[in-house]
């Protein structure tokens, strides 16, 4: 639900506004729908204007539809029913944007939680100086990572439609408009809401990885780019009014670092369409947008330093510069310097637009190979210009084109390169099968067998064959992905090659295996005989067997020779104090696999002891947060889910990914973007501080180690219940996500029909669209109720501490399986139950369920001492809205599925097909109505 998203402020202030913003936005889609023809769709729109009132709840015949499902009325009225659901949306967003300036405006932002003020004021109210702030602040690193996994529901081209109307909204708030510049921006509102309506949402093709990168690009080369300054200046106006000395932000070393992460294009784990091919074409893609940045960015630079000879001498650093400049570059750099003679600082701005590298041919001579090289001459810059007095010039001026290349570089983001352990295991097998090497069931060996033959392989340059690719379809796609890498990394240097990471690691061997198959690609180099991988090599921790066995995958892997020397190796080209290992922590198939409260939990305490490994092996963990946009998947305020990470967990450096829908939630938007990467940095800030002085656990682990396992126990029980892939599979619409077109990649791994290789996003995507969210709540309220007979005073010192909120991560955990718990719908589970066939199954199942439910419910209240609905009332404000209005359009999916169902199970699949456009089209209404999909 859109509220896991949003941070405490004036509900009195917002909640008005948000009703305002949804009245304007209605009635106008109201007035387009009946001025071209659409008067009975535009009376079932929700939220009727009645008697005077913002917003009421459905009255009269909105939920009145016409039963036959072949009706082109009903398929309007869902359509419509979508578009509304966004604007609600946004009419929020809007509406926490404008709270937030208005707090600004007439208060002090401390009352934003987890904004710059609030951490600053509180901070320093602890006892940090603001010298000690400042010097933190340049450690910090934040890198959100984008990814296509299929669960953006909307076209591009709706997408555009939506960030128009969005923009038309805040221009709206302009006071000073005239009655007939109002009257154009309503028109202007309308025009845009045709087109949306016009356009329909329904995706007729699959997308593919090259499209979805193209909406990537839009986000890393226009939003990101224009997002940044803001970041900057909300710090600088948090720094004045928390009443520190400005000038300790004029350093750039005490400015936090916003870089980013991209996975499409690179992430190949079950993604047959992500080949070699694809992957050279992201990093070229990536690369041009992030040089014609510059290049304009450069430009204006240039335009506006047109410091002149006659009111300034030159300093000799500056004169030796251009000079070399001019001889490296040779015939290219003439030009730039004639240009604007009599200007040298303007000269030397288009001498550095001259250096920028081609993002696909060979570096020419004089060229800049990697950012630090521009980086070092914006430096010379911002120095001659303070030498010369004119700091202002060099902080406005100099100051964000250099935050800008920190933040982009050469590339705009680090493309990682993902792949799943058992698909590198074929790929090894067939190596060793090419090269007469008895290996063909080298998947299957054990762990003492694997570590043998990798240890003895890794001691020598060899490889196995020289052209491995004829091994195997496995191999020669690891190996031709693994060959683009390297050309790239001998072409241009490591600059956005992000990690090679591993999908369900298991032990050291799936990580040592990457070390061999970079070998054979020609990625590893031998330095004294030892081998070193110039990438870094990472395990993804997925279930929680994963997570419980990471401290020792960890400390394996860490006191092998090969990442001893592959460390050293990184560490020493980013300059860096000490050796960094990054780990990578999933918490979608975490909490497919345990549920909420045992992946919360079992994160947590697996982060807690690979710090401890990390910190034994003088090591910096750097941990990688796989979240989703649903609670099930890792979401909920960001402010509380960075407060919520183990101490040490962090360190500074918070790197996260942004998936599906989540992304344009948070980011379509310069302000909602700005804000969302606030709390990142803010939070980034007060946790690694804080890391210093971690406040107890007030005795509550071993509770918490209990109440996971009781409530995995439960959670599995539900699981591994006979019949319970029958009554998932129909008690869901699990069968049409899996025939959607909203992402590239398949919804399954192998295509397998088991619930082990069903991926974790339709997982929650179809639970979600039932209004069953199992995985966000289930085997909590067990947990309670067993630890509240057992031991009432632990329950009590538990109840307390998530009351007073006096340890994150229980309050995260809490309120998120509170708002996962209130989101499912005990009335709309029992109707999608009725699709299940077998009537056994179906009682014995939902039964289960809704046992389950009721205790959740009361172990949740004795917490929150009273009904959730009145104890937590935002969250009820925003689901009582959406509510009522998702009625219909459950009922529409329903009957359809039943239908569509039966016309399969007959064999009549063209006429089954025919219905796949109408049941695609209540999953994108019901997941626009939630605010999410997977």
């Amino acid at each position: 639900m859109p509220a896991a998203n949003t941070t405490r402020l004036s509900d009195e202030a917002a909640l008005p506004k948000v009703e305002r913003d949804l009245r304007y936005l209605m009635d106008a889609f109201a007035e387009v729908l009946r001025e071209i023809g659409e008067d009975t769709v535009a009376e079932r729109l929700p939220w009727p204007k009645q008697d005077g009132a913002a917003v009421s709840v459905d009255h009269s015949n909105v939920n009145t539809w016409p039963e036959d499902p072949g009706d082109a009325l009903v398929e309007r009225c869902v359509e419509a029913r979508s578009i509304a659901f966004q604007l609600l949306q946004q009419a929020e967003e809007n509406a926490g944007a404008q709270s937030r300036r208005q707090v600004e405006a007439e208060e002090a932002l401390e009352a934003d939680s987890g904004s710059w003020e609030y951490v600053l004021t509180r901070l320093a109210r602890d006892g940090w100086t603001p010298q000690e702030i400042a010097d933190a602040l340049g450690t910090i690193r934040v890198e959100p990572v984008l990814t296509a996994h299929p669960t953006e529901a909307k076209r591009a081209s709706v997408l555009h439609h939506h960030r128009a109307i969005y923009r038309l909204l805040v221009d709206n708030e302009n006071t000073m408009w005239t009655p007939g510049e109002r009257l154009a921006l309503r028109e202007e509102t309308k025009a845009g809401l045709e087109r949306l309506w016009r356009t329909g949402e329904i995706l007729l093709e699959k997308p593919t990885v090259k499209g979805e990168l193209g909406i990537i690009l839009y986000y890393l080369g226009e939003m990101f780019p224009q997002t940044l300054p803001w970041l900057d200046r909300r710090l600088e106006t948090a720094w004045r009014r928390v009443g520190f000395d400005p000038a300790l932000l004029n350093d750039p070393t005490h400015r936090p670092t916003v870089t980013f992460g991209n996975w499409v294009g690179g992430d190949r784990d079950g993604h047959p369409l992500v080949t070699p091919e694809i992957t050279a074409w992201t990093l070229e893609h990536l690369s041009a947008r992030a040089l014609e940045n510059l290049r304009d960015r450069l430009g204006k630079l240039a335009a506006g330093l047109s410091l002149t000879l006659s009111r300034q001498v030159v300093p000799p650093a500056l004169t030796r510069r251009l000079t070399r400049m001019t001889e490296e570059l040779g015939a290219p750099a003439e030009e730039a310097f004639q240009r604007n003679r009599g200007e040298p600082w303007r000269q030397f701005v288009n001498m550095m637009i001259v250096a920028l590298p081609d993002p696909s041919g060979p570096l020419a001579p004089g060229r800049y190979r990697r950012a630090r090289e521009l980086l070092k001459d914006l430096e010379l810059l911002a120095d001659t210009l303070v030498a010369l007095g004119a700091r202002r010039l060099a902080d406005r001026d100099v100051g964000p084109m250099h935050a800008m290349v920190r933040s982009f570089g050469f590339h705009l983001a680090t493309l990682d390169i993902r792949q799943n352990s058992a698909f590198h295991d074929r790929a090894v097998a067939q190596l060793l099968v090419a090269a007469g090497i008895d290996g063909a069931d080298f998947p299957n060996w054990d762990e003492e067998r694997r570590l043998a033959l990798l240890n003895r392989e890794l001691a020598s340059p060899r490889p196995f064959m020289h052209d491995g690719t004829r091994a195997g379809p496995e191999a020669a796609s690891v190996l031709g992905c693994l060959r683009v890498v390297a050309r790239r990394l001998a072409d241009r240097g490591p600059d956005g090659l992000g990690a090679l990471i591993v999908s369900m690691t298991r032990g050291v061997s799936d990580l040592l295996v990457v070390y061999l198959l970079a070998r054979e690609a020609g990625l590893l180099t031998y330095r004294d005989g030892v081998a070193v991988c110039p990438l870094p090599v990472v395990p993804l921790l997925e279930t929680i067997e994963d997570l419980e066995n990471g401290p020792a995958i960890l400390e394996g892997f860490l006191s092998h020779p090969v990442t001893k020397a592959s460390l050293e190796f990184q560490r020493l080209d980013a300059g860096a104090e000490r050796p960094c290992q990054q780990v990578m922590v999933g918490y979608s198939d975490s909490g497919k696999d345990g549920g909420l409260m045992a992946s919360q939990w079992g994160l947590f305490s697996a982060q807690t002891a690979m710090v401890a490994v990390g910190r034994e092996y003088g090591v910096r963990l750097r941990v990688f947060h796989g979240r989703g946009g649903t609670i099930s998947r890792g979401s909920g305020p960001t402010h509380r889910f960075v407060r919520a990470q183990p101490p040490g967990a962090i360190g500074g450096d918070l790197r996260l990914t942004e998936q599906g829908e989540t992304i344009s939630q948070k980011y379509a938007n310069v302000v909602t973007a700005a804000h969302n990467l606030e709390l990142l940095t803010a939070g980034t800030l007060n946790h690694t501080l804080r890391s210093a002085r971690p406040r107890g656990d007030q005795g509550l682990s071993p509770v918490m180690d209990q109440l996971a396992k009781v409530s995995r126990a439960r959670y599995r029980e539900l699981l591994d219940a006979d019949g319970f892939m029958a009554f998932y599979s129909e008690a869901t619409p699990i069968d049409v996500i899996e025939s959607s077109r909203i992402g590239s990649r398949p919804a399954r791994r192998s295509g397998q029909r088991t619930l082990e290789d069903l991926r974790a996003i339709p997982w929650v995507f179809a639970w979600g669209q039932s209004r069953f969210l199992v995985s966000a709540w289930f085997g909590v309220g067990t947990a309670l109720k067993t630890l509240r007979d057992s031991d009432p005073e632990a329950f009590e010192r538990l109840a307390a501490c998530k009351r007073d909120a006096s340890w994150p991560v229980l309050h995260y955990l809490i309120s998120n399986a509170a708002t996962g718990w209130a989101s499912a719908d005990r009335d709309v589970m029992v109707r999608y139950a009725g699709l299940v066939r077998d009537t056994a199954i179906r009682e014995r199942l939902l039964g289960l369920i809704l046992e389950e439910y009721e205790r959740t419910r009361e172990g949740l209240e004795a917490i929150y001492q009273g009904p959730l609905a009145e104890t937590r009332p935002r969250v009820q404000h925003v689901l009582s809205l959406r509510a009522p209005a998702l009625v219909p359009i459950h009922d529409r999916q329903i009957q359809l599925l039943e239908m569509w169902r039966d016309l399969r199970a007959s064999g009549r699949d063209h006429e089954a097909d025919r219905w796949l456009p109408s049941l695609l089209q209540t999953v994108n209404a019901i997941a626009a109505g939630l605010g999410a999909t997977g």
